[in-house]
């Protein structure tokens, strides 16, 4: 059995401790919202701003014909999710559900959609969407969600197009509890993610990571899907255990462990090892940094900070794959 989110192989040890049948518990695991822990206990995974302006949107297209209930999106991964919703007359309101992410700011936010017929596809950014020299904080992966969410409703409505404007009510307040004004980007809440879910990182799920790397001796700690994949390619004879954000932790439990390598896309990494990397850099996201000017002197800047921070070896990795940077030579 495979975590769908994360491609983690769930060790046959972990399912025998579940307390309900194997197949309830697939279907569980395979929809991407539960993660099976160590000790055969569910966390169930959030859903991000992303999913649930794709949610909000959709459902104001389709309450342009009838009132809505809830609906079916596509998440970046190609999984589908259903979201509770309250839909009539072109205005949609889907809430944030943060699943068991105790610490996640944005936990329980409205997020508002109105709709009107148009001859095309027209997206905008209301109240409450942060803003960054004036562009909206709209990041390109679930900018693609909304779109094809939209593009469904079209279809399910035979409308030609539509407007879109989403809003975010309480977002410039709920903004100050997030990161958002340290890196410039002012007014409100970014629309994020990359996968369409929100990993519940608490101290539970932590335990599970611990006892993976506790098990290992040759360890790569990675921060995402695409690290978990591509690490294992590049490191056949190590242990690839997925950490998410939690990089401090991580280092933590494998302080006694002699080989380590922190791996995974440059987001998560640069950002734990210089939290201001975007200030004042003209950029919305590393990503989009790496994208625009590879060779940018703050991000060996940030890797300098990280290998410093760590102690351990650090390698980046771009989204094909191929190696940005290795702070401990070549492979």
């Amino acid at each position: 059995m495979k975590d769908p989110i994360n491609n983690f192989k769930i060790p046959d040890e972990w399912v025998k401790r579940a307390k309900m049948p194997l197949k309830e518990l697939k279907l569980l695991v395979k929809s991407g919202r539960f993660v099976l822990l160590s000790d055969g206990t569910l966390q169930k995974r959030g859903y991000t701003t992303g999913t649930t302006a794709a949610a909000a949107a959709k459902a104001s297209v389709l309450s342009l014909r009838k009132n809505v209930s809830e609906v079916s999106v596509p998440t970046p991964i190609g999984l589908r999710v259903v979201l509770p919703i309250v839909a009539a007359n072109g205005k949609a309101s889907a809430i944030k559900d943060p699943g068991d992410y105790a610490s996640d700011a944005t936990a329980g936010m409205e997020i508002v959609a109105e709709a009107e017929e148009h001859d095309k596809i027209v997206i905008k950014a209301g109240a409450g969407i942060g803003l960054k020299k004036s562009v909206p904080a709209i990041n390109p992966s679930p900018m693609r969600q909304i779109d094809e969410a939209i593009k469904e409703a079209l279809a399910e409505t035979g409308l030609k197009g539509a407007c879109v404007t989403i809003s975010i009510p309480e977002g410039e307040k709920i903004a100050k509890k997030t990161l958002n004004p340290q890196v410039g980007i002012t007014g409100g809440v970014s629309i994020l993610g990359t996968t369409g879910f929100v990993e519940p990182w608490n101290e539970h799920l932590g335990g599970m990571k611990e006892e993976l790397i506790r098990q290992g001796d040759r360890l790569v700690l990675t921060t995402g899907r695409s690290g978990v994949r591509f690490s294992n390619m590049l490191f056949p004879d190590y242990t690839v255990i997925l950490i998410g954000s939690d990089i401090s932790r991580g280092l933590s439990a494998a302080k006694e462990k002699a080989d380590v390598i922190i791996s995974g896309l440059p987001g998560l990494i640069l950002k734990w090892s210089y939290p201001e990397i975007l200030k004042d850099s003209g950029y919305l996201t590393v990503q989009e940094m790496i994208d625009s000017s590879p060779d940018n002197p703050l991000i060996d800047m940030a890797l300098k900070k990280a290998t410093a921070l760590s102690g351990r070896r650090i390698v980046l990795i771009n989204r094909d794959g191929t190696i940005l940077r290795d702070s401990g030579g070549t492979l």
